[in-house]
Formats: structure tokens, sequence, C-alpha cells
């Protein structure tokens, strides 16, 4: 199966495409996409469309996951993300991909083990995961790459994301501990 992972942004759009296959990882291509800061919002949106419509013409992944907007301090900024996720998504739809989103928390504890971690502590892990030996791979690159992993992940874990107890214990009897 491959998985096409984005890191949406106007200024600059990761992306990482991995081909899961029994429980195992691989990195196909990854990359950036430059989005000039002299060309107004709507012309940057066509680029990350038309590229990313070309990267699913031409890989053909089975999968697209991208990271979900988050509010932070400038509303502008979140709402310039929103844009950059929408034609993400747009593209993924017109390819007829299933689309999936993951939290960068959600992103960050299934490559690190905890949702606070850092850019560097994510970096790393990607590297050491996908056996990346390049030191010039860019953030936006490891953070895409890191969401497609999440949802490779997030895939193999049965444990859905809200499954309430009683489902968990009928689905996992095995893991409960009963006093004798």
């Amino acid at each position: 199966m491959i998985i096409l992972g984005i890191d949406p942004g106007t200024n600059i759009t990761g992306y990482g495409i991995i081909k899961y296959e029994k429980n195992a990882c691989k990195k196909i291509a990854s990359g950036i996409i430059r989005l000039p800061s002299s060309k107004p919002i709507p012309s940057r949106l066509k680029i990350i469309y038309e590229e990313l419509n070309n990267l699913m013409k031409k890989y053909k992944p089975d999968e697209f996951a991208i990271e979900t907007a988050f509010y932070g301090k400038n509303v502008q900024s979140a709402m310039k993300i929103g844009y950059a996720r929408g034609v993400s998504i747009l593209a993924a739809v017109h390819n007829e991909i299933p689309t999936n989103e993951y939290s960068p928390r959600e992103v960050k504890k299934s490559v690190v083990g905890k949702g606070a971690a850092s850019k560097e502590q994510v970096s790393y892990m990607i590297r050491s995961l996908l056996n990346i030996k390049a030191n010039g791979i860019k953030s936006d690159e490891t953070d895409a790459l890191a969401i497609a992993l999440c949802h490779a992940f997030r895939m193999n874990n049965p444990i859905k994301k809200n499954m309430s107890w009683k489902q968990f214990t009928e689905a996992f009897p095995e893991r409960i501990i009963k006093e004798e």
C-alpha cells in the first residue's frame, strides 16, 4: 500500500510517500513544494493543487493523510493553512484517494512516543525509522513522512480513536486483568 502524507502550508508544503507492506515501511519519495511569496494566495493554492495532482498521478497512492489545522496565536496563519489543506484534500478527492486527518499531537505521538515532541525529535525518528541517511532533508519533508507513517501505524492498530471501554473489552478480552 502506498501512502501520501502532506504537511500543508502556503509558503512550503511538504510531502512524503511511503510504501507500507507487511508491517514494514519504506520511503518512496519526499520533498517540498516551495511557493513564491511574491504570488498571491490563490496562485499559490493552484500550484499546490497541480503539484499534488502530478504526484498522485505519478505514484498512485492508495491512501492520503494530512495534518489537521490547529489554532495558534495567529488566526491569519491558521486560515492560510486551512486553504492549503483544502486544495490538498481536493486533489486527493479528485484522484479518488481515501483521505485521513491527524492532529499534530497524534502524529508526534505515533512516531516519537510523546505528543509534545520537538521537530528535531520527529526528524530524528523519521530518519531512523525509514533508514534515511541524508542530513539535508527538510523538516517539512520529515513532518509529511511522519504523517504518512502515523497513518500506516493507525491502519495497523485495531484500536479505534473513539472506541468505548465496552467495545475495547469485547475486542481485546486478553488485555483485561481479572481478580482471582
